[in-house]
């Protein structure tokens, strides 16, 4: 219990430090739980050695977040607020497919490579980029709305993508694990297109009991956000999808008012939980060992998916300081993309080098974004702003 503390203790006190030092410099605090992973990690201090046990748990923080997310957002209320992330997601994939296949031919990549590197040009960081919209509270802009929606579309990809690497690994896939994906997809469009000018919607039972008790409150408020995370999950979706479309309906409802101020401590804890689980996925040794490389290849893939992503909210008809501030937000390549990496590792699609140095360039591309972001922010969006 002591050995357990004591690590409590310098987990704690790393990130506080962090968090005062990344303050003065207005970066937002995820950057702080991603380095404290790095700092804390058994290749660094040796204070966290569990590491699988860290990620597992900081995956609660990532339903938490979408689900706070779910009731913050406000649904397009027509169709053209709702068509435009769609296309511009679809313009995205086809340029990012054009990207991987030129890439492929200039370094002689055989297919998998090439698809897997298409792939994680097309996830990008629902965590991070919402963060830090938050942070300099743009999320309700049609800018930051746009984009997030976006993030949604692309949770909702998710699913496709994974059957496609289990039909690529085994050659086999069962057809109602590739039926109900589709089938989920249309339903939660058809709830978007339900939730548009809806006003307040009427839980089907009492909450009295509810309101008088912060525990119960808790309680059913994490039994919500995982439980829909569940269904998700066995749907053969995304688990962050389904606390996302739980949020929506909970944040239509007044009687759930209380929610958000009962489980915001558990947001943050377990959010902080997720990050440092990413640093900690960080393998200092590789890293230093080929630094050129993979310092290289992350610069390359946020300039091209930056790049990309500007294209594709030109072709929007975005001006080019929205565009290139939103290509800078879509410039990493997500959480996402570990999964998907995993995936292929394990169905024996790529080898062991070309997982490692992908592992690397994402978890590299997720601390560093945040800088990236602020760069094109400060010389491209703030003018415009102003």
């Amino acid at each position: 219990m002591n050995a357990v503390l004591i690590s409590l203790c310098q987990v704690c006190l790393v990130i506080l430090a962090l968090i005062f030092l990344l303050r003065k410099v207005k970066q937002p605090y995820i950057v702080a739980y991603m380095l404290a992973g790095i700092l804390l990690g058994p290749q660094v201090a040796g204070t966290i050695v569990n590491t699988r046990e860290i990620e597992a748990i900081g995956e609660i923080g990532i339903l938490l977040l979408m689900f706070f997310l779910g009731m913050e957002i406000d649904v397009p209320d027509s169709r053209s607020r709702l068509a435009r992330p769609v296309t511009m997601q679809l313009i995205k994939i086809i340029l990012s497919v054009l990207f991987a296949f030129l890439a492929g031919r200039l370094f002689n990549w055989p297919l998998a490579p090439i698809m897997l590197t298409a792939m994680l040009f097309i996830f990008n960081s629902t965590a991070v980029v919402t963060e830090y919209l938050r942070k300099n509270r743009e999320l309700s802009t049609p800018l930051g709305q746009t984009i997030l929606n976006i993030l949604v579309f692309q949770d909702v990809l998710l699913a496709p993508a994974i059957m496609v690497l289990q039909f690529w690994g085994d050659g086999t896939a069962a057809p109602g694990r590739l039926i109900l994906p589709v089938v989920i997809s249309a339903l939660v469009i058809l709830l978007f297109r339900y939730m548009r000018n809806r006003g307040r919607l009427r839980p089907p039972f009492s909450l009295q009991a509810l309101h008088r008790d912060h525990d119960l409150q808790v309680f059913a408020g994490l039994f919500i956000c995982i439980g829909f995370g569940v269904v998700a999950e066995l749907a053969g979706m995304s688990s962050a999808l389904g606390s996302f479309l739980a949020g929506i309906i909970i944040g239509k409802m007044k009687a759930f008012n209380w929610l958000e101020r009962s489980l915001l401590p558990f947001k943050v804890f377990f959010t902080a939980l997720f990050f440092l689980s990413v640093g900690l996925r960080l393998d200092v040794l590789y890293i230093t060992a080929n630094y050129a490389t993979v310092l290289t290849a992350t610069l390359l893939v946020l300039i091209s998916n930056c790049l990309l992503s500007a294209v594709a909210f030109r072709i929007l008809k975005y001006q080019w300081e929205e565009s290139f501030y939103g290509g800078a937000l879509l410039s990493q390549t997500g959480e996402f993309g570990i999964l998907v990496l995993s995936l292929a590792y394990k169905s024996g699609i790529i080898s062991y080098d070309f997982f490692k140095a992908g592992i690397a360039i994402t978890a590299l591309s997720l601390l560093i974004s945040t800088l990236w972001i602020s760069v094109f922010r400060r010389f491209f969006y703030q003018p415009r702003l102003a």
